[in-house]
């Protein structure tokens, strides 16, 4: 069984998810034991960005909404989470991809 670690990088994630109703918040802790928990997560949750090494997304899914939060892996069971947001098209918003990436760069620059 998996035995992840999460971490929130600066505010970001802390920000998204204190600005969702309580049943969100709920879905989106119960993602996250998930992720802490589950050996090989599924891509409905859990997936890489094409063409952001290193970047992942957290996908989650609740009464016809959609979510995303970003993420990263520090070493192998230490998942950081970044910026998340509420998908209102079919495709994840450049700039929240942008944005990750650069939160990203500046959590292992500052390390």
């Amino acid at each position: 069984m998996a035995r992840r670690e999460i971490r929130f990088y600066k505010n970001y994630f802390k920000e998204f998810f204190i600005e969702q109703e309580e049943k969100v918040r709920r879905k989106i802790l119960q993602v996250l034991v998930w992720i802490q928990t589950i050996d090989r997560l599924p891509v409905s949750i859990f997936k890489s960005i094409q063409g952001k090494k290193g970047l992942y997304e957290i996908r989650i899914e609740f009464a016809g909404n959609i979510y995303r939060i970003f993420c990263c892996f520090d070493k192998d069971s230490l998942v950081i989470l970044f910026n998340g947001f509420q998908k209102k098209s079919q495709k994840t918003p450049l700039d929240e991809i942008e944005k990750a990436d650069r939160l990203r760069r500046e959590y292992f620059e500052g390390k």
